[in-house]
């Protein structure tokens, strides 16, 4: 069973996908597989942790991708001295009034670059677990609501730990993926240095939005309708059966990283510009879910990724239908 677009509305998506991809590999040269990933990730409507050095385009891709979504950026710079207050908001007392108005937070945008999140005490990280996993916030036992695009690109530095609180579990399993961009290639870094120095005209261009207003949140609805066959669902239970049976996983993936694993093969297939959502799908997405759920490193989830695909059969019925061979077949 597959979902069914109409055709316009099939090529209206694939014209604001290819708008969407060339706005942000312009603006982060040289990393089509990162850029893939975030635009994957933002229409399942997952969270990305970057865990990568300073200095290598995080922030640029993060208001970037706000710009082009049309959407509101925010920064937060994260501290040991936060406090949850300055990331969801506080009531101030209006004397004028002589009431108390809500002072909104951070969290009240579209695109939160949470930067050095680990370097924020366990109290202040809390914080954006409700705001992640429900887009609300809770200040003075009130509820605020949150855009319905919120997204949050939170970075980490892997080298420098001194001074920073490890993310527990509970927050971990708030994102969908762990990224890093790496340094670009010697090509890519020359063009970023003659473009420093010339008279770019197309400043205003990229400052301008690509969508316009409910557009991503109605490309996220199709992708969260989009279908799957009943056996790739099983095959989905399947893999993740075995990282909660094997012993070498300390833990397995929950039933919520199952839920986005599912919801990131169909963003990939959205933006493939397909109504159904095949085996590569579901494989193409799942190193940096493990990522961020099973493992330590990029190197370390590729590892763990191979091992669990070894283990669990391609349903075969798939195979033939679609006349292609996927890993994890044996032949």
């Amino acid at each position: 069973m597959t979902s069914t677009f109409s055709i316009d509305q099939q090529a209206l998506n694939i014209m604001q996908v290819t708008a969407l991809r060339d706005r942000l590999n312009k603006a982060l040269q040289g990393k089509h597989d990162v850029i893939e990933h975030v635009l994957t990730c933002l229409l399942a409507r997952g969270h990305i942790l970057l865990e990568d050095l300073p200095g290598l385009g995080k922030t640029t891709l993060a208001r970037a991708l706000s710009v082009a979504v049309g959407g509101r950026f925010a920064r937060l710079q994260c501290t040991p001295d936060l406090l949850p207050n300055d990331i969801t908001g506080f009531n101030l007392f209006n004397q004028k009034l002589c009431e108390f108005e809500f002072v909104r937070g951070p969290v009240f945008s579209d695109v939160l670059l949470a930067d050095e999140i680990n370097r924020a005490t366990p109290r202040a990280q809390s914080a954006l677990l409700e705001a992640m996993a429900e887009r609300q916030v809770t200040v003075d036992n009130e509820q605020h609501r949150l855009s319905p695009e919120f997204f949050v690109i939170a970075t980490q530095n892997p080298i420098e730990h001194h001074g920073t609180y490890p993310l527990p579990e509970a927050q971990l399993d708030r994102f969908a993926m762990k990224l890093s961009i790496g340094y670009p290639s010697p090509d890519d870094e020359v063009q970023m240095l003659e473009e420093a120095v010339a008279n770019l005209e197309t400043e205003d261009e990229d400052s301008s939005p690509l969508l316009r207003s409910g557009d991503l949140r109605r490309m996220q609805s199709e992708v969260a309708k989009m279908q799957l066959a009943p056996p790739l669902q099983r095959y989905l239970v399947q893999l993740a059966s075995v990282t909660r049976t094997e012993s070498d996983f300390q833990h397995g993936l929950s039933p919520r990283a199952l839920l986005m694993w599912q919801r990131l093969a169909q963003a990939r297939a959205f933006l493939d510009g397909r109504t159904f959502v095949t085996p590569d799908d579901i494989q193409g997405v799942a190193i940096p879910l493990f990522g961020v759920h099973l493992a330590s490193s990029q190197h370390d989830a590729g590892d763990r990724f191979d091992q669990v695909l070894s283990r669990v059969k391609v349903p075969t019925e798939l195979a033939r239908s679609m006349g292609k061979s996927f890993r994890g077949v044996v032949r």
